[in-house]
């Protein structure tokens, strides 16, 4: 489904949001998005919001498992504004948030989906979970420009 911007999407999207995780993957470029939107959805979130530029077409396999708002991603503060957002319109929903090209790896992965490991930290009575971030980059950007 496609939302004209932000405020639309959360005008008609109380079912979207009542029931996490949700993964807002942000959108800045054409590199990797079908994968980092195949890999968010095998990975068991509920819904996936894709915030993208305008000219930014997804393809139809998309059409009815990816929300799709059209947001401008590279305006300053655009990522907290969006989160904080989304936060006020659900609270207490998990949300997990990256760019186009990163892709979320939690413990026990390959046998679990991210909705057992929310309900295993719901169940511990924690609100968050110390994660990390691993950039890894082409080393050369010459023979792989888009650093893939």
């Amino acid at each position: 489904m496609r939302y004209a911007n932000l405020s639309d999407f959360l005008a008609r999207s109380g079912p979207v949001l009542a029931k996490g995780p949700v993964a807002v993957i942000f959108i800045e470029d054409r590199v990797e998005v079908e994968s980092t939107l195949r890999h968010h959805l095998k990975a068991g979130f509920r819904a996936v919001l894709a915030l993208a530029p305008e000219g930014i077409e997804l393809p139809e396999e998309f059409a009815d498992t990816i929300h799709v708002v059209s947001y401008t991603v590279h305006a300053p503060g655009a990522l907290t504004s969006a989160i904080n957002a989304l936060i006020e319109a659900a609270p207490g929903t998990w949300y997990y948030y990256c760019y186009n090209a990163e892709y979320l790896f939690h413990p026990f992965c390959e046998t679990r989906n991210v909705r057992e490991l929310v309900t295993f930290q719901t169940e511990e009575r924690r609100d968050a979970f110390l994660s990390y971030v691993v950039d890894l980059y082409a080393e050369d950007l010459t023979r792989f420009p888009d650093a893939v």
